[in-house]
C-alpha cells in the first residue's frame, strides 16, 4: 500500500454509520428485485402497460434514487464493491422485467450511472426505463 490509502471498510460494523445504512438499503433492494424477477408472471396485454410502470416507479426509481443520493447527499457515500455490484444487478433486473410486460426477454447490462444521469435529465423514471431499454419503440 502506497501513499494515505486505507483499506476500505469490509464489514458494516467496519463503517460510518451513514455508509453502512446506506449498504443495508443496498441490500434490500436488492433482495426484492430478486425475489420479483424469480417470480415474474407476465401480464395480459390489457395489464401490460400498468405493470411495466410499476416496476419503473416501485424499482427503477428506487434503486437510481439511492444511488443519487449517496452522490448528492452531504457526504459522498463509499460503496463496497459487492454493494455497487448488488445495486448493479437490482438495477438489471428491475429493467428487465419492465421490458417482460412488453413481452421483451432482455438481459439488461446497464449502469447505475447511466440510469441516474437519464433521470436526473428527464425527471421521469418511466422515460428512464424507456430510454435505456427502447422498450416500447417509440413512435
Amino acid at each position: 500500500m502506497t501513499g494515505n490509502t486505507a483499506p476500505r471498510p469490509t464489514t458494516d460494523t467496519d463503517r460510518d454509520p451513514e455508509h453502512a445504512r446506506f449498504g443495508k438499503r443496498v441490500r434490500n433492494l436488492a433482495a426484492e428485485a430478486r425475489s420479483v424477477r424469480e417470480s415474474f408472471d407476465p401480464p395480459d396485454d390489457e395489464n401490460a402497460d400498468e405493470r411495466a410502470m410499476s416496476y419503473a416507479r416501485e424499482g427503477v426509481g428506487p434503486v437510481v434514487s439511492l444511488y443519487i443520493e449517496a452522490r448528492t447527499g452531504g457526504q459522498m457515500v463509499e460503496f463496497t464493491q459487492e454493494e455497487f455490484r448488488l445495486l448493479h444487478r437490482a438495477l438489471n433486473d428491475w429493467l428487465s422485467l419492465y421490458a417482460r410486460c412488453y413481452g421483451v426477454e432482455l438481459d439488461a447490462d446497464f449502469t447505475i450511472r447511466e440510469a441516474a444521469e437519464i433521470l436526473l435529465k428527464t425527471h421521469n423514471v418511466r422515460d428512464t426505463a424507456q430510454l435505456l431499454t427502447c422498450v416500447p419503440a417509440r413512435r
